[in-house]
């Protein structure tokens, strides 16, 4: 990937895709937090379409010796090779503001909250083109990018038997007992754990092609399963649904059924980042906890120092 300092007018101006609603709880952390440090220090990860001629200028510049190497959580590695030449620089920076649009990924947070702070530095002194006017990015091409499942548990079975639940999905689902953990195969598939066994879903019906939200599995699981069958109603506020990343395992969702802090555990095929890229272009936001990726981009590696 491509660490650099992105547009906040080009984030406001929808060119940096936004899919994901904000928290502004979490939003304020963030803003307080680089107050604070008068810097960025939290990179927000982006994701652009591969491009041959991007993937060329990195290839250069990632042959020579790295600038830094640390090991972070889960022993993931993370190399730092530095750009200093002019020309490459200039090259880089064409070719990135040649590809269009890009994606947030993961750091939704990060540059809303960027954003803010860039405002509030604006009203308060009016200075033209600033350092707080950028935020700190990396970005990298969609075929690189990561994306576990992200799998839900509710807490309690809406009131139905075991029994009563699987003749209810039923009528939506086709529905196979598996003799191990039901990690779906393909998008449409869901496994279930319920009362210690495993089960295979199947929706029947396809959502409307033309509606890249409504084609999502997190969707489709939510519309014909979790709101009209278990009463799950709006992810973002229910207390009776969690999300489980899927980085975790299925082995994760068994334990909290087992020791009771769940009734029902769903796992999902994850969500790809074409249709996550799908969902942005059409100006639409992705439902709660769709996505997990990856590795995580490390805090503090990098920083963007403002003004």
């Amino acid at each position: 990937g491509v660490a650099f300092a992105a547009s906040v007018a080009a984030y406001e101006a929808g060119h940096i895709h936004r899919h994901e609603l904000t928290r502004p709880d979490k939003e304020n952390d963030r803003v307080r937090n680089i107050e604070s440090l008068n810097a960025q220090t939290g990179p927000g990860m982006l994701a652009y379409k591969a491009d041959v001629s991007v993937d060329a200028l990195l290839d250069e510049a990632s042959s020579m010796p790295p600038l830094l190497e640390a090991k972070g959580q889960h022993d993931v590695m993370h190399t730092i090779w530095r750009v200093n030449d002019e020309q490459r620089i200039a090259a880089l920076t064409q070719a990135i503001n040649s590809l269009g649009d890009l994606y947030i990924a993961d750091g939704h947070h990060r540059s809303a909250a960027a954003a803010r702070v860039a405002a509030a530095r604006t009203a308060a002194a009016p200075s033209g083109d600033a350092r707080h006017d950028y935020f700190l990015s990396v970005a990298f091409p969609d075929e690189q990018m990561q994306i576990f499942d992200y799998n839900r548990v509710v807490h309690d079975l809406n009131g139905l038997t075991p029994e009563g639940l699987l003749a209810a999905i039923g009528q939506a689902f086709d529905i196979e007992a598996a003799a191990q953990r039901a990690r779906p195969r393909s998008s449409g598939e869901f496994g279930m754990y319920l009362d210690g066994d495993w089960y295979r879903l199947r929706a029947r019906e396809n959502p409307a092609a033309d509606d890249p939200v409504a084609r999502l599995d997190v969707s489709r699981l939510q519309d014909s399963l979790l709101a009209p069958i278990l009463g799950v109603g709006d992810p973002r506020t229910d207390e009776r649904i969690a999300f489980v990343g899927g980085v975790r395992g299925l082995e994760e969702l068994e334990r909290r059924v087992d020791d009771g802090r769940s009734a029902i555990a769903f796992a999902l095929y994850p969500t790809s980042i074409r249709e996550l890229m799908a969902v942005a272009d059409a100006g639409l936001l992705m439902p709660p906890k769709s996505t997990w990726f990856e590795p995580k981009l490390a805090d503090g590696l990098l920083s963007h120092v403002l003004d």
